[in-house]
């Protein structure tokens, strides 16, 4: 079974659905994060030398072991050279 069809199966579930919902938006960070640096070829190393941000913090929150600040996200942006946009949108 591929991962679609296992999430398609899992989201049966109500209590399942209703918690992969609301880790959706920590999981749309970390996939900004490392889609950005990925975009960049940049390793974790990497990133961390232009940040400032020690690489096993980068790792952290790649895996979402660690919750960023606004002014960890936008350490990161700059390092990047990227601007930091938060929005807020309707639920679908």
């Amino acid at each position: 079974m591929d991962f679609k069809k296992y999430k398609k199966e899992k989201m049966k579930n109500p209590e399942f659905a209703k918690a992969y919902e609301e880790l959706q938006p920590e999981m749309n960070i970390i996939r900004a994060i490392i889609d950005a640096r990925i975009k960049q070829n940049l390793s974790q190393k990497e990133l961390s030398k232009l940040t400032g941000i020690h690489q096993s913090e980068i790792s952290k929150l790649e895996n979402g072991e660690r919750n960023p600040s606004i002014k960890l996200l936008q350490r990161l942006a700059d390092g990047m050279g990227l601007i930091l946009k938060v929005s807020f949108e309707p639920k679908a």
